[in-house]
């Protein structure tokens, strides 16, 4: 694939950039929703399915890894893909469980409690910068732009993994507290 002409590569950042706030805003807007919706009891199994996304993303990260250091780029890009889909399905996911569910709170007490809201507030943090670095990633790659998908990833790949591990890192502290 060749690479993008300077018009469009302006267009694509833009777009890139749009998303990047409009993502993390429109998730904002959607936690803020005190009317909540019914889909259906359905939904409340989607903090488990986010973990099992997650877990199969992080597992994915690591396998790009280790195909791209095998030489193998075609693996590389068919996992990497796979992941970016995960994520994608992920934010669905965590956007129909929060307008169909009040938030959870954390009924842990002790050291664990600030373990867990330094864990929390990491993972919310670094989940909103990702998005950024991941389509900015996605789009290097996919343009043919490697250099620079290689620059990009040097970030993107620790943020991503950590935010992915943290995410069921989090769901299992809290996973207790969920009325079932």
């Amino acid at each position: 694939m060749e690479t993008l002409q300077p018009v469009q590569e302006k267009k694509v950042s833009r777009v890139i950039n749009v998303l990047s706030i409009a993502i993390p805003v429109a998730v904002a807007v959607m936690l803020g929703i005190r009317q909540k919706v019914d889909l259906g009891s359905w939904t409340s199994y989607l903090p488990h399915l986010n973990a099992i996304i997650n877990s199969l993303t992080s597992v994915l990260l690591l396998l790009g890894l280790f195909f791209i250091k095998q030489g193998n780029v075609q693996a590389h890009k068919r996992v990497m893909l796979t992941a970016f889909g995960l994520g994608s399905l992920f934010l669905v996911c965590y956007i129909l469980y929060h307008i169909t569910h009040e938030s959870t709170p954390f009924g842990g007490q002790g050291w664990i409690r600030p373990v867990y809201y330094f864990l929390l507030v990491s993972h919310i943090v670094l989940s909103i910068v990702v998005v950024w670095f991941v389509l900015r990633a996605v789009y290097f790659a996919l343009s043919g732009q490697i250099l620079r998908h290689k620059k990009t990833v040097k970030y993107t790949f620790p943020i991503w993994l950590y935010v992915s591990v943290t995410g069921v890192v989090v769901y299992f502290l809290i996973e207790p507290y969920y009325l079932h």
